[in-house]
């Protein structure tokens, strides 16, 4: 999707929930709750990953204070990949008597549980960027095969007429992460009988320290000059790779994708380290999360703000809100992350980028 299109189709996404939010709270439902004294618990998975803290946390917090005229209230926690702790949480959130929870899910089937107790209490829950299991009220996400398969293309282009003279390896995330088995199933799409995968991985817990082990394995196995690319899942753990390939002595590198448009990786593209990302632009997905929690938390129906329905394991037809996702390359740098105010040029063109990003046109 260029620029263009891309930006149209995030406003279009923006002003359809802006004008649904505005519909439904002058409709005269019964049962609606009119008072701004909102509170919303949010629970986020993990830290490691810059996203969830940097990005997702301040927009939902900024939107939830919109939508209540400053009078809404966000009660955080962080799981630090820890899924007892994230159901400790839970209670927490239902003992603070919230009045709506997003949660994005540590393990998605393990959370099932606490979501039951939540519904059980009244709590309307939303499953934020990963498709949680148990009686969950509504979704939001990106389109997770689509994630894959712009990884996978990406992959064969940065490869072009060389797919078979080696074998890839393929890092995927951790199994207790639905999106990662969507992630895997779209770039299989794309890959499968067009390139020799010579190692496969599932990530435990999407540490870089063990994509890094997993790649030091793979190097053993297939041997560092036979390896001509490597699916990684996210940017974490392409830097994990990386630096395994490059203690191995790979060298040229091959080409890596990765996922989340990190600050680390975008600088990595800019060195020709990483080939790719997926920019996920992370403030619809977080206002959409932040306006589904309110309108529930309202008592009100979700049915003109979402785009579509999603089957989880446990429930059917679930009131969703899917955003396109952009590959990242040096090429289009400045178009997205840039232009979209995640980073500043001199947030990435620090001294040890200055010649790279010059190179790219990248100036302060």
């Amino acid at each position: 999707m260029n620029a263009h299109l891309r930006h149209a189709a995030v406003a279009v996404a923006a002003s359809a929930m802006a004008v649904s939010l505005t519909s439904c709270v002058s409709a005269q439902d019964s049962g609606v709750k009119t008072s701004d004294d909102i509170s919303v618990g949010l629970l986020l998975p993990e830290n490691e990953a810059a996203r969830y803290e940097k990005f997702d946390k301040p927009v939902i917090e900024k939107k939830i204070s919109e939508l209540t005229n400053g009078k809404g209230k966000v009660l955080y926690a962080n799981a630090k990949q820890n899924a007892s702790l994230q159901t400790q949480q839970i209670d927490t959130m239902i003992d603070n008597k919230v009045d709506a929870l997003i949660v994005d899910a540590v393990d998605s089937k393990a959370i099932a549980g606490g979501i039951k107790k939540a519904k059980e209490a009244g709590i309307p829950v939303v499953a934020f960027d990963r498709l949680a299991e148990g009686p969950i009220d509504a979704y939001t996400s990106f389109d997770n095969e689509e994630v894959g398969h712009v990884q996978g293309i990406a992959l064969l282009q940065a490869l072009s007429s060389d797919t078979t003279s080696g074998q890839i390896v393929m890092m995927n995330g951790a199994l207790t992460d639905p999106n990662a088995a969507q992630f895997k199933k779209g770039a299989h799409a794309k890959l499968d009988g067009k390139v020799n995968v010579g190692r496969e991985y599932d990530t435990k817990e999407w540490k870089p320290e063990n994509a890094a082990a997993n790649m030091e394995e793979a190097i053993s196995a297939i041997g560092k000059n036979k390896i001509i690319g490597v699916y990684s899942a996210n940017d974490g753990m392409a830097g994990g790779i990386i630096k395994a390939l490059k203690a191995a002595g790979v060298s040229p590198l091959p080409p890596v994708t990765g996922q989340d448009a990190e600050l680390a990786a975008v600088q990595r593209i800019v060195a020709g380290q990483q080939y790719m990302s997926v920019y996920k632009p992370y403030a619809p997905e977080a206002s959409a999360a932040a306006e589904m929690a309110i309108l529930l938390a309202r008592g009100m129906s979700l049915d003109s703000m979402a785009q579509a329905d999603v089957n989880s394991p446990t429930t059917k037809k679930i009131p969703s809100v899917l955003v396109p996702v952009i590959s990242l390359t040096k090429d289009n740098i400045k178009d997205t992350v840039i232009e979209d105010g995640v980073y500043t040029v001199a947030d990435i063109c620090t001294p040890e980028y200055k010649a790279a990003c010059a190179t790219l046109g990248l100036k302060k």
